[in-house]
């Protein structure tokens, strides 16, 4: 048995100075509240992107974000997808898809009259801030609040993994002050223990500021319109309130419950702040959908304990591993982005919703999800033995099942056809690039059988595969319908977009991932048609054994059959067709591990993104070349570092954190370890040379 507990808590987060680009974040998956040094949102300037980016510096904001929380500015013009439409001439005629959308017009050169419809489609909607609970620390009772954390003294701030708690501790005005911060494990909730004498001296309040929403590509709020939005306090007893707000059509509330003091409206709108009446302040955030029901009261302590319990359980469960026996230098920090990894993608991928690539910790293209990078953030759950926190949200996909549906029979296809990029109702976002991607089509098959190979009762098998019929059928019967067959061949034709995204889509045909990723997509769907009592389709197994060979050029694949054929930037993602992909007809193993070489050898690494080095981690591993699994994984470059909070910095300030790299990581490592079935298990992406000393347990194999 491994010591779980000291494998976690050996990888604590420590902080002993503000640190702009490192704040910690507590929650459940569906609520995120993210903390500055002071366990609080204190400094919101010194985190603020929007200042940082410009200027350079790298930042992350300090936001409180949920799954639910979502708004949209109005549409005076009523704007629709039809609006935002271009007709493209493919084998079944003119097709229209929406496109009309430019991201560089909208980072400051000016939208054109034509794309009007499309921006606004683009930015709504957009994940709300629902506010900022922080300290306003003053050195005189009355004057200006601090605004720098500077002025703290001997700041020391500690994330305990094992209980979800984060313990901050400083000394202000030669004061001392200790914050203790959880988040409830269900709730959108979030709770403080203030702990100073700062509080009774006048010198430390509770500040409460609620912001409008922003459209902006990365932040999370506006507040500098105060005119545009609402906000309403009710005193609901001696100690409590709730404050109602209202932007535009978004309504929701926040409840305040607290130890004891008196809150007060100040001056500047939206703006609150609580006065303690003792040297320990104990306050209950709870944030409220509208509509939703109301949870009974909270207390401190309470959530403390429902959160150091649910935390626990997570460790406790699934699989674990321990690296500290191994002599490769590279051993403890693999473990410790492990350990960080699975953290923050708890918190903020396990929810009701596909997560955002920057999850709830701060917005990236709005804070929408994207749905082909589904899979890596959320694939490794059930790898990991956790396949509850995966299948949480693939139900979503059966809530838009109608509007896929739409979008294939606009298209002139049979089945659904997923979008790529969305908010919760599942409208696409208009873009050149998002509305022809395809590799996004598969994920929910894949990701389902991971959950359906992971779940040990067959009574709950049986209803997974009952529940998901229907999605698992219509999926399968749009990527049959999609393929072109010409002279007993079925091609992926143009128009599309790969992985690899910066082909054209006009011309572009067979890209190798996406040619392995359709047989093995079409494959999974047989087998739930036979789990459900059910012949195998014949005319999907016509297209699964007419699929062309990928195309191949000196004895290695190129990413796709037209020229260029090979671009060696971005993501190489013809090395998924085996690695993510398990071994199909469509690809061999000796050129694929060929391809891996060359791939390694000429690639624009600082063009890479952070999911790409665990891809070739994957494929080293299925290829037979774990030497090259383990430096895959780490190779020393930019975008492939995990700082001291667990976060992946992409493109400083504009994308700070990156969560795909963080599950790909885990994804990686899982199959590194437990290998696939029908193959080895036996730790196949580690060298067998006695630098390596793995215990591990609780993993599954791959297929």
């Amino acid at each position: 048995m491994i010591d779980r507990e000291s494998v976690v808590r050996r990888h604590n987060v420590t902080l002993t100075a503000p640190d702009a680009s490192c704040p910690v974040t507590v929650g459940n998956g569906d609520f995120g509240f993210t903390a500055d040094i002071t366990g609080m949102q204190t400094f919101t300037a010194f985190h603020d992107q929007t200042a940082a980016y410009p200027a350079g510096r790298l930042a992350v904001n300090t936001a409180t974000m949920t799954s639910w929380g979502w708004h949209s500015m109005p549409n005076p013009d009523g704007f629709v997808l039809d609006d935002a439409m271009s007709t493209y001439e493919t084998p079944r005629g003119a097709v229209q898809y929406p496109d009309k959308f430019d991201m560089a017009a909208v980072f400051g050169a000016g939208v054109p009259e034509e794309y009007r419809a499309g921006t606004w489609l683009h930015v709504n909607p957009h994940r709300l801030d629902l506010g900022r609970i922080g300290l306003a620390l003053r050195p005189h009772p009355g004057s200006q609040a601090a605004d720098d954390p500077a002025v703290l003294d001997v700041p020391h701030q500690q994330l305990d993994l094992w209980t979800g708690t984060v313990t901050s501790a400083f000394e202000y005005e030669g004061r001392k002050m200790q914050v203790t911060t959880v988040a409830d494990p269900q709730l959108a909730r979030v709770a403080f223990r203030i702990e100073s004498a700062l509080l009774t001296a006048g010198l430390a309040t509770v500040a409460i500021r609620f912001p409008y929403a922003s459209t902006g590509f990365f932040h999370t709020a506006d507040w500098a319109v105060p005119e545009r939005h609402r906000t309403v306090l009710e005193h609901t007893g001696e100690s409590s309130c709730v404050f109602g707000r209202t932007l535009d059509d978004t309504e929701y509330s926040v409840r305040l419950e607290w130890s004891g003091g008196r809150l007060a409206e100040c001056e500047e709108g939206h703006h609150f702040e609580l006065t303690a009446g003792d040297d320990t302040l104990e306050l209950v955030v709870t944030f409220l959908p509208r509509g939703g029901a109301d949870p009974e009261p909270g207390e401190f302590a309470a959530v403390q304990d429902r959160a150091v319990a649910s935390w626990r359980e997570f460790w406790q469960s699934g699989a674990a591993i321990d690296f500290s026996g191994s002599s490769d230098p590279r051993a403890a920090d693999l473990e410790r982005r492990v350990v960080l990894s699975q953290y923050q993608t708890a918190v903020n991928c396990s929810g009701s919703l596909p997560p955002a690539e920057t999850g709830l910790v701060t917005n990236s293209w709005q804070g929408k999800f994207h749905l082909e990078m589904h899979w890596w953030h959320a694939a490794h759950f059930a790898a990991w033995g956790r396949p509850e926190l995966l299948e949480r949200s693939l139900g979503w996909y059966l809530s838009i099942l109608e509007s896929a549906r739409a979008t294939a029979q606009r298209q002139r296809y049979a089945g659904v056809r997923w979008p790529k990029a969305v908010g919760p109702e599942g409208r696409e976002s208009p873009s050149d690039i998002g509305a022809l991607l395809i590799w996004q089509q598969p994920h929910p098959l894949y990701l389902l059988e991971l959950v359906y190979r992971n779940e040990k009762d067959e009574t709950a098998r049986q209803e997974l595969v009952a529940r998901y019929a229907e999605l698992v059928e219509q999926t399968a019967e749009f990527m049959a319908d999609f393929t072109e067959e010409r002279d007993g061949t079925h091609h992926l034709s143009a128009p599309l977009v790969p992985a690899q995204e910066f082909y054209d889509a006009t011309t572009t045909a067979d890209p190798t991932f996406e040619l392995a990723y359709w047989w093995w997509g079409l494959e999974i769907a047989q087998g739930w048609r036979e789990r459900r009592g059910l012949q195998r389709r014949a005319h999907w197994g016509r297209v699964q054994n007419g699929l062309t060979r990928p195309h191949r050029d000196g004895g290695v694949y190129q990413a796709i059959a037209t020229e260029p054929y090979l671009r060696r930037d971005d993501h190489p993602s013809l090395l998924c067709a085996l690695g993510m992909v398990p071994a199909t007809p469509l690809i061999d193993r000796d050129i694929m591990a060929a391809t891996l070489l060359d791939v390694r050898a000429k690639w624009k690494w600082d063009s890479a993104w952070g999911w790409d080095f665990p891809v070739m981690a994957m494929t080293a591993t299925r290829v037979g070349r774990p030497d090259l699994a383990i430096d895959s994984l780490l190779m020393d470059t930019a975008k492939n570092t995990i700082n001291r909070v667990g976060h992946s910095t992409q493109i400083g300030s504009l994308l700070p954190i990156y969560l795909p790299a963080n599950g790909a990581l885990l994804a990686a490592v899982s199959l590194m370890v437990a290998g696939w079935a029908g193959g080895s298990t036996n730790c196949p992406g580690f060298p067998d040379d006695g630098t390596w000393t793995i215990r591990q347990e609780g993993f599954m194999a791959w297929p």
